[in-house]
């Protein structure tokens, strides 16, 4: 099949395409984050493990995350290179980049699953694993059978963008969510009847990690508008310095939240030892074990946000591919309000409901204090929700345009110097709080600086006058002129 297959993109109405490409990645990304939370869920509730299993779970997530990180940066960044391939006419790039992904994404992962068996109890410790050794314990037992399957989790979650490339986002997402369901299931009977603890949450979730990738290498067999060739399974570095800046935003998004974990929970340690309660051995673990969860309910509502932007990410590449400037922006405008309404939601969820949601972790068998910390930390850490969400939408909306440099140098703005910089920086002068107010902090000096990006983005593609008797016109003196021709 031919670019033909994917002409749809420049002609049916926006609203209709967001939603048809938006909801199943979102959909997709938000399986993806349960992965991790499903286990905490289960973990939190088996009283053989508790807030301990709660924290490795904490202490490994960031280590997930960096596998994700180099996953989504080739997924994505060959995601918009299809598509806007794909929208200018040019297949055999089409197809050279995804054969070329393939091969990145295979090398890379299994780079990175030899580095954590090599190297696991000095990772571990470096993200804050040796607050007591109950912790250590159960986060080694745990980070080891995770690392076996990073191979399957990497190319599971790099094609899955690729695949919604080539036009299928229902599959892409049915293939998440069925690794998903395998976890799911999985996870109470290893936790509980088998009593298999967090070595039985970490195989559950491998189990279906290989189904989704199973999935993946099955369509990439069965492609539409890209199909692979012989020729297409080489390493093109003219290609490869070309998709993979347009997934860099995509990898510091995730990579520069290990980068926040890993200073957050250093710090968790450092002032929770000096702290009156979390200074006493059986409390060490609370501060991390809460923050872990306040960070896995943003992490939810982050992947619904990523997942919109993401979803208009093939259709914003093949109306830029195809000179229609003007669907971009109408999508862009859409994208915002779309992000803004998330952010309010979730936002409501936080300040009036905290209990309720530390509630689903199991704090029933924990202390008073626990709980306590754990509201404290829902409303403070999550009270710029709105801004976070925008702010989020418009580095991915960037990335969909080709603007690599612009998408990464916000971000790193955000997540590094923002993110981990306030994490260390604010805590010396509020203590315990201060790791909470980094978030918000973060996030409101980003808006700043988005705000400025959004609006000049709108004037690059003229869509901020836009409206739709003015999109007919310019259809119709297109159609004149043809005739005239």
């Amino acid at each position: 099949m031919d670019t033909a297959s994917n002409a749809f993109l420049e002609k049916a109405p926006i609203g209709e395409l967001m939603r048809k490409f938006a909801v199943p990645c979102v959909i997709s990304l938000v399986v993806a984050a349960l992965y991790n939370i499903v286990d905490q869920l289960f973990i939190a509730n088996a009283s053989y493990l508790g807030s301990y299993g709660n924290a490795a779970n904490t202490v490994v997530f960031p280590l997930t995350v960096v596998a994700l990180a180099i996953a989504v940066m080739i997924g994505d960044g060959c995601c918009a290179f299809v598509s806007l391939s794909l929208g200018a006419g040019k297949k055999e790039n089409a197809h050279r980049a995804v054969g070329n992904a393939i091969i990145l994404c295979v090398a890379s992962s299994l780079i990175l699953m030899a580095a954590y068996l090599i190297f696991m109890d000095q990772i571990l410790a470096a993200f804050g694993g040796r607050v007591n050794e109950e912790t250590f314990y159960h986060s080694r037992e745990y980070f080891f059978w995770i690392a076996l399957g990073v191979p399957f989790y990497m190319f599971g979650q790099a094609m899955n963008p690729v695949i919604r490339s080539d036009g299928s986002p229902k599959f892409a997402m049915v293939s998440t969510v069925a690794g998903a369901v395998v976890n799911i299931i999985l996870d109470p009977i290893f936790i509980f009847p088998l009593h298999m603890g967090m070595k039985g949450a970490a195989i559950a979730t491998v189990a279906g990690q290989i189904l989704t990738a199973v999935l993946a290498v099955w369509y990439l067999f069965h492609m539409k508008a890209v199909r692979l060739e012989r020729s297409s399974f080489g390493m093109y570095s003219s290609l490869m310095k070309r998709y993979l800046p347009l997934g860099i935003t995509s990898f510091l998004s995730q990579i520069s939240l290990v980068m926040a974990m890993a200073a957050i929970n250093n710090m968790l340690r450092k002032y929770g030892a000096m702290d009156a309660v979390f200074g006493l051995e059986q409390y060490a673990q609370i501060p991390m074990a809460v923050v872990g969860i306040v960070m896995k309910f943003f992490q939810i509502v982050i992947s619904i946000s990523v997942g919109m932007a993401a979803g208009c990410i093939p259709i914003v590449g093949y109306n830029i591919g195809a000179g229609r400037k003007d669907r971009a922006a109408q999508l862009f405008k859409l994208l915002l309000i779309c992000e803004a309404v998330l952010g309010a939601v979730a936002l409501v969820i936080v300040e009036l409901f905290p209990q309720q949601l530390i509630g689903i972790f199991g704090a029933g068998n924990e202390s008073q204090y626990y709980t306590d910390f754990a509201i404290k930390s829902f409303r403070i850490y999550l009270c710029m929700m709105v801004l976070a969400t925008v702010n989020k939408g418009t580095f991915i909306y960037l990335q969909s345009l080709g603007k690599a440099l612009a998408s990464t140098a916000i971000s790193m703005i955000r997540e590094i110097v923002f993110g981990v910089g306030f994490a260390v920086l604010l805590p010396r002068f509020f203590g315990l709080d201060g790791v909470l107010y980094s978030m918000p902090v973060s996030d409101l000096l980003t808006f700043i600086i988005a705000a400025v990006i959004i609006l000049r983005t709108f004037k690059e593609l003229g869509g901020a006058g836009h409206d739709e008797r003015h999109l007919k016109e310019a259809s119709v003196r297109r159609e004149l002129k043809q005739v005239e021709l």
